[in-house]
């Protein structure tokens, strides 16, 4: 590979991890907070009532079973860091940057090794 095929891979690859960062850091502010499809269905049939503990579910429907998962009390649960409410783009930013590590680790261990071209010989 030559040095302006390699200076342009790497400004791609710059430019992309920009624009993810970006995106994740500040266009996640913009995402909603209402609840999705799934969790619209497994909440048909009960009624929402607040109480001092936090959210009780009454009447009938999937939900009224649901548990937090393992991760529920994890430092980034609820896509943001530690709890805070208003850290959502900081999660995002956290978020791409461990998928570009993880990802680029694996292409880096799974890549294709090229074997060496051998020498011209002087026979020829």
């Amino acid at each position: 590979m030559t040095a302006p095929d390699t200076r342009r891979r790497s400004r791609f690859l710059l430019g992309f991890l920009l624009v993810a960062l970006l995106v994740a850091g500040g266009v996640s502010y913009l995402a909603s907070s209402s609840p999705d499809g799934l969790d619209s269905v497994t909440l048909h049939g009960c009624e929402v009532t607040e109480t001092s503990d936090g959210e009780q579910l009454d009447g009938t429907c999937i939900a009224q079973n649901a548990t937090d998962h393992a991760t529920a009390s994890g430092p980034l649960a609820d896509y943001s860091v530690g709890g805070a409410e208003h850290s959502v783009g900081i999660a995002g930013i956290l978020g791409v940057i461990v998928t570009v590590l993880v990802a680029g680790g694996l292409f880096w261990l799974l890549r294709g090794r090229t074997k060496p071209e051998p020498a011209p010989s002087d026979d020829d």
